[in-house]
């Protein structure tokens, strides 16, 4: 359907899900207004009497605060913009006023809204598309920009979309990172002035900080109390995110591409077209919000977030670079042994004048070293299969070692500048996938890998290394360079999921520095940090569940941390299990609990993996974490508690409040994943009804002896 223009009549749009709505309106200046986000009304018709209310009306002295729903700079605003253009005859001034409305209804839960913006001075077009999900209550906007005028146009400012949200107080909770300490959080309120979280780095652009984040309204929300925005851009690369707050009630959010060194020249006739912005509102605290975007994401975005997940076996902390067949197929049988599905080759495998010994040499020269493996890597798939295993390995495709034949072969293909000093991160340097060349080879990087093991099962992608003298050898116009870097990008993962659609693929970049949901459309999960002590994890990973789906999250058992094995393999249970321990070192005891702790995850990921998710109580504020998954019935629950007090002797003594149970149902309570020879102090006998369970409450009885507690909540 497609709405004409119209001068003066007032016109109201309502981009509507379950339970909320986001409501845009026209002025009799014919600007295009967002009014309101928040719950629906039950009368649509008072929509169009928002407006109304809003002390920004046309004839106030204080026009330049309008809450324009994609604000262009240069003319009345003054605040800052979503959008800055140098139009083809230098002026800078954009005025978008509305031209038309087209909406299609692509299935039972999802509408597109396309609202056409025109400017009056230039042949000047911007299309704001709102793509809502009924069901989910999220919408992804994004944003499409052509012309005609008479000569280029210079994109200075770009973003995906604009939200001016309207109350008393506004708190933001966002994460910063670095090394083996992702996710951190801090939650702070917005006073006077603009707050920008943004990434300049290249790649690994979620290293510093995180580009999802929640906003609550008027006062800091729970788990299930206040207003709450949950937002995420989806792109792989430079991004920015501004929080404006003005005139004491308004927070003006803009999100989009990071515009550093980023001037995006537009020829007459192309289209320039945005990341996408994905958002919820939730008027009944974090927790809904978390599941909106949870459940958005494995119906909608995550590659095959419904699907079934592999289990595995990894070397890497096992053996590092020093390894050989003989060493790799104790470790096939180890696999075996352990119960799990795939064993996965990490880094060192490949290299041969410059072998890959350490992380100084090798990277790029993608053929197995004949030294260590003498039969290849087709063999260890051969091996891996006659032991009833799966085969995946570990690419580094977008990196290139100083020290390879790759660098020797292609200096040209090397994102540096000329005649300045190289600066290596991990002593690599990253290629210029800008370059169809160079998107070829990793193209081909990967399809070989394949030729030489056809059944391989998983890929573990990483990406370890910033952008530094950012300058590509082959590219006409360096301000397009971010982009077109995340294009090639991009074009390589399309490339391979049209070839190999159904593999397995972690998305890693040094830890969880790359996690975005533009990148997750073509990764199946993510490695959320190199930090694998199960104490410091409990936290990143409990960060990580604000946004993002436990099916996408790779949690592994390592040596790394001085708790017992159960503690460590309960906190890896939150999420997608896997292994990097020397199997071969566990004594009678921890071996007999991993292989049974692998079957019980085996009965129960279907729930942690698809269920709902409820934060049941923080580690933060808590001696005890406890996080619950509840299956869709409501007939069965997954829940995980934490001793996580550092006070001697610390006791969790208050029942934990479960949620997202039927109050009506009865339930009873088993203890699982116990060690071999202990017992639990739960009365597994005993039934409760899910009203008392959720208002009264169960102690897991966690405490210094009892460092982990997983219970299984069952309808009778």
């Amino acid at each position: 359907m497609t709405i004409g223009q119209s001068n003066f009549a007032q016109k109201t749009f309502e981009i509507t899900t379950k339970n909320n709505v986001l409501v845009l309106e026209t002025d009799k200046d014919n600007s295009l207004l967002l009014s309101y986000i928040g719950k629906k009304l039950k009368n649509v018709a008072e929509y169009s009497s928002i407006q109304s209310l809003d002390k920004y009306k046309p004839g106030s002295d204080d026009l330049f605060n309008k809450r324009e729903a994609y604000i262009a700079s240069g003319s009345l605003n003054l605040l800052e913009p979503a959008l800055t253009v140098t139009h083809a005859d230098g002026n800078k001034s954009t005025e978008l006023t509305f031209s038309r409305v087209e909406e299609k209804q692509i299935d039972q839960n999802r509408k597109l809204t396309s609202i056409v913006l025109k400017d009056a001075k230039y042949n000047f077009e911007v299309s704001l598309h709102y793509l809502s999900y009924f069901n989910e209550d999220v919408i992804e906007q994004w944003v499409q920009i052509v012309h005609k005028e008479k000569g280029d146009v210079v994109l200075n400012k770009y973003a995906s979309a604009n939200l001016t949200l309207s109350g008393k107080k506004f708190f933001l909770k966002n994460h910063y990172s670095g090394w083996g300490r992702e996710m951190r959080s801090e939650e702070q309120q917005l006073l006077h002035g603009i707050k920008t979280i943004d990434s300049k780095l290249g790649t690994r652009n979620n290293l510093l900080n995180s580009s999802s984040f929640m906003i609550s309204i008027d006062q800091p929300a729970t788990e299930d109390l206040g207003e709450v925005v949950a937002g995420s851009l989806e792109w792989t690369g430079n991004f920015r995110l501004d929080f404006e707050t003005f005139d004491e009630y308004y927070l003006r959010l803009t999100a989009g591409i990071n515009n550093f060194s980023g001037n995006y020249t537009l020829k007459p006739g192309e289209e320039f077209i945005t990341p996408r912005f994905v958002y919820t509102y939730s008027a009944n605290g974090k927790g809904i919000a978390s599941r909106n975007l949870q459940n958005w994401a494995r119906n909608y975005q995550l590659l095959e977030g419904m699907g079934e997940r592999s289990t595995l076996l990894n070397n890497w902390e096992t053996t590092y670079f020093d390894f050989n067949d003989e060493k790799l197929n104790h470790l096939i049988q180890d696999t075996k042994k352990l119960g799990v599905d795939v064993f996965l080759l990490d880094d060192g495998w490949f290299g041969n004048k410059f072998p890959r010994n350490n992380a100084t040499a090798g990277l790029g020269d993608w053929q197995f070293n004949k030294q260590k493996l003498a039969n290849g890597i087709s063999a260890l798939g051969r091996e891996a299969t006659a032991n009833g295993v799966k085969f995946g390995i570990w690419l580094e495709p977008e990196m290139v070692n100083p020290k390879s034949e790759l660098y020797e072969n292609h200096p040209d293909w090397i994102i540096r500048q000329p005649e300045r000093k190289e600066y290596y991160m991990r002593n690599q340097l990253v290629l210029d996938l800008s370059n169809p060349k160079v998107q070829d080879f990793v193209f081909n990087t990967v399809d070989e890998v394949f030729k030489e093991v056809p059944d391989l099962a998983f890929i573990k992608w990483d990406c370890n290394s910033l952008i530094y003298n950012a300058n590509s050898p082959t590219l006409k116009n360096q301000d397009h360079f971010y982009l077109e870097y995340v294009k090639g990008l991009n074009s390589v993962l399309e490339r391979i999921r049209k070839k190999y659609p159904k593999i397995p693929m972690m998305l890693c970049a040094g830890g969880g520095t790359r996690v975005d949901y533009a990148a997750l459309k073509y990764f199946t999960e993510f490695w959320p940090s190199d930090n694998t002590n199960p104490f410091d994890r409990i936290f990143i990973q409990w960060e990580y569940s604000y946004y993002f789906p436990s099916v996408a999250v790779d949690n592994h058992v390592t040596d790394m941390g001085k708790q017992p094995i159960k503690f460590k393999t309960d906190v890896a249970m939150m999420g997608k299990l896997g292994y990097d321990v020397k199997v071969n070192e566990l004594d009678e005891k921890e071996l007999l609990f991993s292989q049974n702790a692998v079957k019980i995850y085996n009965s129960i990921k279907d729930i942690v993996w698809h269920g709902q998710q409820y934060r049941l109580q923080d580690p933060y504020e808590n001696k005890v974490a406890a996080i619950s998954y509840v299956s869709e019935t409501r007939d069965t629950a997954i829940i995980f508690n934490y001793y996580v007090s550092t006070l001697y002797n610390a006791k969790n003594a208050i029942p934990i409040k479960l949620k997202g149970l039927d109050p009506d149902k009865m339930y009873k309570i088993e203890e699982v994943n116990l060690y071999p020879g202990t017992t639990s102090p739960i009365d597994s006998q005993r039934s409760y009804s899910g009203d008392f369970l959720m208002t009264v409450g169960i102690n897991p009885e966690a405490d210094a002896g009892r460092t982990s507690v997983v219970l299984k909540v069952m309808t009778l």
